[in-house]
């Protein structure tokens, strides 16, 4: 649940003072230290040795990636820029046919906002995503080109974390506003609404809330720009517990180009405890006309007539009485036990004697199955609405007359509204549909079809014909030129956010991976990335699974036997050529027993020994001897335990099997555990001490040259600490050596052992690729001709000789090994 009584705030700060549990947080906000940061990434892109090390991007594009923000020219609107997520900024001439990459080398091409000037071709871009997701990337503030994107300067705000919206005065071309949300884990003092009146040589900080509420939205008057509102957010996130409203959640309003600042929500709109992000638009036809929409979690009031159903739901066991567990329908118990994926062994007639003799409670079914998405969507919140003033903000009123199924529960990750510019009566409002109004919001429109993608994150509706959209979501950019009735979709940009790669034996050899909000996918090794796609030819990427494509993994016997995973540990297994039907993995706890707990990203390991035998990290290991049809508990609970809040914490993340010594296992957690087993997992030894302390453990490698010796890389992401962490051990875990020194900021998400040579390892950073010739003792950047894109996974194809990087933003890509190896061979 979202907490919101003071009771549960409480609880959650006395979680952070409990050191055995959690770290206490840490900021990274000082800009002497990036500033030193960026000089070292430049002396390591000038003198490393491998400056002609080259990758070639091998697609996909078609699925596209999250895109954030559009800057069109109302004057030629076939003119226009894309910002993603983490895939950098993209230009375009000729109407999303084909796009350019315009921001690539700069320090962080994660982006959150941006605005173009058109009169002065002055664009500016605001770093560090908006939507506070798992994969939100902080920024290092704004960036201004004079020249249409061919060249760009820092403008400062590097510690402002996230960027919500950027204003430009369209009359001034020297003054703008820019939205900063703060820090995404962690509480800082540089939220709020910026302003500058000389192209961002200076800033003023015009609105300040507290430490938690920045500013998510800003919109002005485009008749009198002294005329600014602004949308204030009250949010926290910690790895543990997502807090997505509070009582600071405000409507500001200044007359005098920001000097003063009225709230003017209170008349109206309600404010309280339970109001998230929000959306603001003014009508440019009628700037008296201003709408707000709000992500409201307060809980809506049960007042719907109940439905008879013949079919048992999950709510019905949720309070439920031991009496009257006993009363239920047997046949129905049965349907709903299977329905629901329980083991055969739970039949009515067993579960009702476990319940009746009291091995379980009553309420056992429902503690079963409610889990982190079965939160996200049964929680019953109002969700989306809209208000409209007419008086230039002064009163307000809610204008949808029916609810709006359009942000459920996560809110946070939408909430944009778009007025059209010729008609105050007409919005477009984003969330997990894209929705319309020609009635100033009383109805609504649904306008997704099979062309689009869910999840919606800005609109763009031309000023001269408001049928003409550009819209952006998960799934990449689409336009439409009749209200949504059709689209087509503008994906050539290869941008694909993966988490987890995986490589094949076949010829030639293919690549797999799990994508956010995309699905699992693989294609072949040879594939080129292309603008101009063969289209009698079938797309050389292929989907394999749905959801939020997580971990992967392939069966080298055959080359087709895959495992791939959706979000919080749904995994299956199929085969590529479709000659075996999918079968669903996903081991659970018995009835009555403590819950297992899923990562976001639950990883999963086929052993090197026998392809058959499969290890699923919940926070006890398992073990399958048959391909996940069963598994086996090998561990004890592997973390430091269950902590209180709405996202899964107290888990997994990453597994590593040594290939030199059988039944040698490491394990590493989300709050800072290492273990090690080298019996198979009869025991278990705790490795972490000389690790920092409650880090999110993102990689294990065990050497495939030396039983004794294994890698491990932490994180701070989920503190806000950006620094690396690597740890090399050459006694199995019994001391550590760090091997960062030298390493720019940035943290790491995975490190991996070249299988050939013992001493060369690679690292993949939040924004970089890095490889060691003597085992961590010194760095060179591998990444000259790649952008500065988070690197989330590595793989060595051994037979080819080659390098492939799993990026989150820019898809794959592949690199010859052959100069390093040479270059490795000769020092030795």
């Amino acid at each position: 649940m979202i907490c919101k009584s003071f009771y549960i705030k409480f609880t959650i700060i006395s979680l952070l003072l409990n050191v055995n549990n959690i770290v206490a947080q840490v900021s990274y906000n000082s800009v002497a230290e990036r500033q030193a940061d960026v000089s070292l990434k430049e002396k390591l892109k000038q003198n490393t040795s491998f400056k002609d090390f080259k990758f070639r991007n091998v697609g996909p594009s078609i699925m596209s990636g999250r895109v954030t923000d559009v800057a069109v020219d109302a004057n030629n609107p076939t003119s226009f820029y894309v910002a993603y997520a983490t895939g950098g900024l993209w230009y375009t001439q000729n109407n999303g046919q084909s796009f350019k990459p315009v921001f690539d080398q700069e320090n962080n091409i994660g982006i959150g906002a941006i605005a173009m000037h058109w009169k002065t071709n002055s664009l500016w871009v605001g770093t560090g995503e908006a939507n506070s997701s798992r994969s939100s990337y902080a920024g290092d503030g704004v960036y201004l080109s004079t020249d249409s994107g061919k060249t760009w300067m820092h403008k400062g705000l590097e510690s402002v974390g996230h960027i919500g919206r950027i204003i430009c005065n369209p009359n001034n071309e020297n003054e703008l506003w820019v939205a900063a949300i703060g820090n995404l884990y962690s509480a800082n003092m540089d939220r709020g609404l910026y302003h500058s009146i000389d192209k961002g040589k200076t800033w003023t900080k015009s609105l300040y809330i507290d430490a938690n509420t920045g500013v998510i939205d800003v919109a002005v008057n485009p008749n009198n720009t002294k005329e600014i509102y602004a949308a204030a957010w009250y949010r926290t996130r910690r790895a543990w517990n997502f807090e997505e409203s509070g009582a600071t959640s405000a409507i500001y309003k200044s007359s005098d180009g920001g000097k003063t600042w009225t709230n003017v929500s209170k008349n109206g709109i309600g404010m309280n405890a339970g109001i998230g992000r929000m959306g603001i638009a003014v009508a440019a036809s009628n700037p008296n006309v201003v709408y707000v929409v709000l992500d409201n979690q307060n809980h809506r009031p049960d007042t719907a007539a109940k439905k008879p159903t013949k079919n048992y739901m999950l709510n019905d066991f949720k309070d439920i009485s031991k009496e009257n567990f006993a009363k239920l329908d047997s046949n129905k118990l049965d349907s709903f036990l299977l329905g629901n994926g329980f083991d055969k062994k739970y039949t009515a007639r067993q579960v009702m004697q476990m319940v009746a003799d009291g091995t379980v409670k009553s309420s056992a079914i429902y503690d079963y199955l409610f889990d982190a998405n079965t939160a996200l969507f049964n929680t019953p919140v109002i969700g989306a609405e809209v208000y409209r003033s007419d008086d230039a903000g002064n009163t307000w009123k809610k204008v949808n007359k029916k609810a709006l199924a359009l942000f459920n529960t996560y809110g946070y990750y939408f909430a944009n509204i778009s007025v059209a510019p010729n008609d105050p009566n007409k919005i477009v409002i984003g969330g997990y549909d894209l929705e319309s109004s020609d009635d100033g919001g009383a109805s609504f429109k649904v306008r997704d079809n099979a062309a689009t993608h869910a999840d919606w994150h800005v609109t763009w509706i031309n000023p001269t014909n408001n049928k003409h959209w550009i819209a952006g979501n998960d799934g990449g950019l689409n336009i439409t030129y009749d209200d949504g009735q059709h689209w087509f979709k503008a994906n050539t940009p290869s941008v694909g956010q993966f988490y987890n790669i995986a490589v094949d034996n076949a010829t030639p050899y293919n690549v797999y991976g799990g994508l956010q909000d995309n699905g699992t996918w693989f294609g072949s090794s040879k594939t080129k990335d292309s603008d101009q796609w063969d289209y009698e030819s079938p797309y050389p990427w292929k989907q394999v699974g749905g959801g939020d494509g997580m971990q992967v993994q392939v069966d080298t016997r055959d080359n087709k036997t895959m495992y791939g995973g959706s979000q919080f540990g749904f995994s299956f297994r199929r085969t590529t050529d479709g000659g075996r039907s999918r079968t669903s993995i996903y081991p659970r706890s018995g009835l009555g027993e403590n819950l297992y707990r899923y990562n976001w990203q639950t990883p999963i390991l086929l052993s090197k020994y026998n392809q058959d035998i499969l290890y699923y990290g919940t926070n006890i290991l398992q073990r399958s001897f048959d391909q996940g049809e069963s598994f086996t508990a090998i561990s004890p609970d592997l973390t430091k335990g269950k902590v209180s809040g709405d996202v899964p914490f107290g888990t997994t993340t990453t597994i590593a099997e040594s290939a030199v010594q059988f039944g040698l296992l490491y394990v590493g957690t989300d709050d800072g555990n290492v273990y090690v087993t080298k019996d198979a997992g009869l025991n278990w030894t705790a490795i972490n001490a000389g690790l920092p302390a409650n880090k999110y453990i993102s990689k294990i490698t065990a050497s495939s040259a030396n039983a004794e010796r294994v890698y491990v890389a932490a994180s701070g992401y989920r503190e806000d600490d950006f620094k690396p962490y690597i740890f090399r051990s050459d006694n199995s875990g019994k001391t550590w050596m760090p091997i960062f020194t030298g390493l720019p900021l940035g943290s790491i998400n995975v490190v991996i052992e070249d299988p050939t040579r013992k001493d060369m390892i690679f690292v993949g950073t939040d924004n970089a690729v890095y490889v060691s010739l003597n085992a961590g003792t010194s760095f060179q950047l591998l990444s000259n001709n790649l952008p500065t894109v988070p690197v989330h996974d590595i793989k060595i194809q051994e037979r080819e000789k080659e390098l492939v990087i799993g990026t989150h933003g820019r898809s794959i890509y592949i690199a010859s090994l052959k100069d390093l190896y040479k270059e490795y061979d000769s020092k030795k």
